[in-house]
């Protein structure tokens, strides 16, 4: 799932944070990788089965504590899978905590990882997989890379290592994979359709928080503006009272 991404340098105070929404993140999910990892090498990985994301078990026995704790694990067999979600978490994720605030950020972060839980519930039963399982971040993680596109269209990164595009054009090329993806079946073991969900529930997020901060916006000009006019006709009539004033002082 890695497309080779350099991710660009932030400079001043930014840079120098470390939020701890994304610092918190990292090390659970870092520290359950290792638990997992050793647990598959000694026999012991079944106790993390029900952990994963499994339709059947989701919509039958009612285990939705795994739209929440699927994302929390990764590929035991491999790095590739987990080191790409936590570095793209770091880079990314840390920007916009500063800039969101912990409590916002961990919101969206956990938004896109159910909501991509939720459709790959839903295309496993239009498709007839409800026992397949999905383990990862990456829901979430493609909601953050989504919104730091949106929100920060302008920065450079290197696709491939090589080549420079902006944040936004990057955001619509992996877009565009994850969703031709999501045809060609599940053979690789990446669920595009998490992928696709988190994207989707992250833009709709960010639609309606903005659409209401917007809204917010309109009624506060105009209570400004009505405060202003009224401001203007107390002082008109202010103004008409000392012009009819004969004793009045002139300066």
């Amino acid at each position: 799932m890695s497309y080779g991404v350099r991710y660009p340098s932030l400079s001043g105070q930014r840079s120098r944070q470390f939020p701890s929404a994304v610092k918190w993140l990292l090390i659970v999910n870092i520290a359950l990788f290792v638990v997992y990892y050793f647990a598959v090498r000694v026999g012991y990985g079944n106790y993390f089965y029900y952990f994963g994301l499994i339709p059947r078990a989701v919509v039958e026995l009612f285990a939705v504590w795994q739209l929440f704790t699927y994302m929390f694990l990764h590929d035991p067999l491999g790095f590739s899978h987990i080191l790409f979600n936590m570095l793209t978490l770091y880079i990314f994720g840390r920007v916009l905590e500063s800039d969101w605030g912990s409590k916002r950020f961990l919101q969206f972060y956990l938004i896109c990882g159910v909501g991509a839980a939720l459709c790959v519930i839903i295309a496993n039963a239009l498709f007839g997989n409800m026992d397949t399982r999905t383990i990862g971040a990456s829901g979430a993680i493609y909601g953050v890379l989504l919104a730091y596109g949106l929100l920060y269209p302008e920065q450079i990164v290197l696709f491939s290592f090589l080549f420079p595009i902006k944040a936004k054009y990057f955001v619509m090329i992996i877009g565009a994979i994850a969703f031709l993806s999501s045809f060609g079946g599940s053979g690789s073991g990446v669920s595009h359709v998490a992928h696709l969900g988190g994207m989707g529930f992250g833009y709709l997020y960010l639609k309606s928080r903005y659409a209401r901060l917007d809204l917010f916006a309109s009624l506060e000009g105009r209570y400004r503006e009505w405060r202003m006019r009224r401001a203007k006709r107390k002082f008109q009539v202010y103004l008409r009272k000392r012009g009819s004033d004969p004793n009045r002082f002139v300066n």
